[in-house]
């Protein structure tokens, strides 16, 4: 995509058109996917929507993974007892999603795994399909989490529910 097209789908992509996409319902049913995949694995999930980056980072050319490791650490993902932070970043202007996780998660799962997660939301949004396809989604990326960073092996000492499981519509 050149850069005026993408600079005309970022001026064109709305707060409006965000909470259209992502309204209260597919918010709250993305909170308790999140909440019931916490109960069954160890990682701490952080669901974030942006429906469109500023202009000036537009036109630098930031790129979604850049702005997914912009806000893992301005919402502070990676801090968590076993490094276990995974954020998923969904730009609607774009049509990307990121899935940026924590090095404890990082060293565990092959990345191929979590480009199948990002095909499985982006392909459903491509047909409008915003809340069964995050919801797919996040189901997906639980049950690899709960392969590989099972819930029964947390050292004692890891307090429960580090980061908070509400989605952000930014």
């Amino acid at each position: 995509m050149n850069k005026f097209t993408r600079v005309m789908r970022h001026l064109t992509a709305t707060r409006f058109s965000g909470r259209k996409a992502f309204p209260s319902r597919t918010l709250a049913a993305i909170q308790a996917e999140i909440t019931a995949g916490e109960s069954v694995h160890r990682a701490e999930v952080r669901l974030i929507v942006e429906p469109a980056l500023d202009l000036s980072a537009v036109w630098s050319g930031l790129t979604s993974r850049q702005r997914a490791g912009e806000l893992f650490t301005h919402y502070r993902i990676w801090d968590t007892e076993e490094n276990c932070g995974v954020l998923i970043y969904i730009n609607l202007a774009d049509h990307h999603v990121e899935i940026f996780t924590d090095r404890g998660i990082a060293r565990l799962i092959p990345a191929d795994h979590w480009r199948a997660v990002c095909k499985t939301m982006t392909d459903g949004f491509a047909l409008g399909h915003y809340h069964d396809s995050s919801i797919a989604g996040l189901q997906q990326l639980n049950a690899l989490l709960h392969t590989y960073f099972p819930e029964g092996d947390a050292p004692q000492t890891q307090p429960a529910n580090q980061l908070s499981n509400q989605p952000i519509l930014l």
